[in-house]
């Protein structure tokens, strides 16, 4: 499960960023085709987040969809899954949206 050193990352960024501030809100974004689980993240964040000032704030995940261009026929298309495929049939295809992982901000007292 690499969630778990993913969110603990997330959560050192703050606390390297931060210091001793106390948060309040922690605002992530995770692509949909970003091969990190919301669901697992949500699940490791509060475990991760004792004892240090992040413990007891507020998560909020925003999900953006994927969206892709195809090289081969120029089409535009959502993707939802990491089975990057054009409906042309080519696998050459460029990710414009869906694969971020990143907080977006952070709230504090």
């Amino acid at each position: 499960m690499h969630e778990l050193a993913i969110t603990q990352s997330l959560v050192d960024a703050i606390v390297e960023r931060l210091g001793d501030a106390r948060v309040t809100t922690v605002n992530l974004r995770i692509g949909k085709v970003s091969g990190v689980v919301p669901d697992a993240v949500r699940f490791c964040f509060d475990l991760v987040a004792e004892g240090t000032p992040v413990a007891g704030a507020r998560l909020h995940i925003d999900v953006p969809s994927g969206e892709a261009c195809c090289r081969g026929c120029g089409a535009v298309f959502a993707v939802d899954d990491l089975v990057l495929l054009c409906s042309c049939g080519s696998a050459d295809v460029e990710l414009r949206r869906g694969g971020e992982l990143l907080i977006s901000s952070v709230e504090v007292a």
